[in-house]
């Protein structure tokens, strides 16, 4: 069995790794040592960050409901792509299968713009 194949890919990988090391050791080597108390902060987007509880804070719901939005839609493009590039060869029963799904993603995009779901605050 040869391996000759994967050389390529091997090489790859190999010198990706090369240059990831490369990066982190150059910065190391030639960034600045200068560290001060603003630099050793946690950033906040330039709001002084104020004591969460113990359990750390509640994020608002609405951050996972745009997740799980975006994880839908994403998975509508994914179906369509491949329905898109072998177009020609599924025929008209295909053609109406992807209709009746792109109407219920349809439904549901409405059904989530008519409750809100998009608004930001």
């Amino acid at each position: 069995m040869s391996l000759s194949p994967y050389v390529p890919i091997i090489g790859l990988f190999a010198l990706a790794a090369g240059f990831a090391l490369f990066s982190v050791a150059s910065a190391r080597l030639a960034g600045p040592r200068r560290y001060n108390k603003a630099k050793l902060d946690a950033y906040e987007c330039g709001i002084e960050p104020s004591p969460q509880p113990v359990g750390g804070g509640r994020f608002p719901i609405k951050f996972y409901l745009t997740a799980m939005l975006f994880i839908v839609f994403d998975i509508e493009i994914i179906f369509l792509y491949p329905w898109a590039v072998s177009f020609d060869v599924l025929g008209t029963f295909a053609f109406v299968e992807m209709v009746l799904f792109i109407v219920a993603v349809f439904v549901a995009y409405a059904y989530v713009w008519r409750r809100g779901g998009l608004d930001w605050d």
